[in-house]
């Protein structure tokens, strides 16, 4: 069974962007030695624009092959004439109101998101699945999350979206592993109790 990992990028006080969910406030702290940890261990989370104008398209995946995004991250991207942010890997886009991909490599999910994600997981792979975001996605999908790597930078916001868009339910994770960065992130691995 693969695993679905949610990597994602929050404020100390656990808001994923402000309440439009606009997360530009965080990127100051992808610095040298944080780009080299994630173009290292996660560089399949690298979106393929920005892989490729970095020169760095050609790293192989090292965890994921399959990425999920909701309707509001992925109208970031196409925002920015951007049709297929994630090129380098299977592309799912959770929605019930867009209607029909504006990329082939980009599958719609409208319908049954619970269940497609299970049948993905099922699937044999040697990679698991990347939920890329947003809030209202991580909540429709907490029960099949079995890995969050959290990664936290050194601001307070004190409003915005949070990580999970969902109702009261206490979940339960087992902290693995924690790194720190001399920008203050922390990167703080958990695997869902089971």
């Amino acid at each position: 069974m693969r695993k679905l990992t949610y990597f994602i990028a929050c404020s100390i006080d656990g808001f994923i962007g402000d309440l439009e969910g606009d997360a530009s406030a965080m990127m100051r702290f992808v610095d040298e030695e944080f780009f080299a940890f994630l173009k290292t261990e996660y560089p399949e989370t690298l979106p393929t624009h920005g892989r490729r104008s970095l020169g760095i398209d050609d790293l192989p995946n090292k965890r994921f092959d399959t990425v999920i995004q909701g309707r509001s991250s992925y109208d970031i991207v196409l925002k920015e004439g951007l049709t297929s942010p994630y090129a380098h890997l299977r592309e799912y886009v959770a929605s019930r109101t867009l209607g029909e991909s504006p990329d082939p490599n980009v599958e719609i999910i409208a319908e049954d998101l619970v269940g497609r994600v299970r049948e993905l997981k099922a699937e044999d792979s040697a990679f698991g699945i990347y939920l890329c975001g947003g809030s209202a996605l991580a909540g429709e999908l907490l029960d099949e999350i079995d890995e969050l790597v959290v990664k936290t930078y050194p601001i307070v916001q004190g409003a915005g979206m949070p990580m999970f868009g969902a109702d009261f339910a206490v979940t339960e994770f087992a902290l693995e592993s924690v790194r720190t960065f001399k920008n203050g992130v922390l990167v703080r691995t958990y695997s869902r109790k089971r």
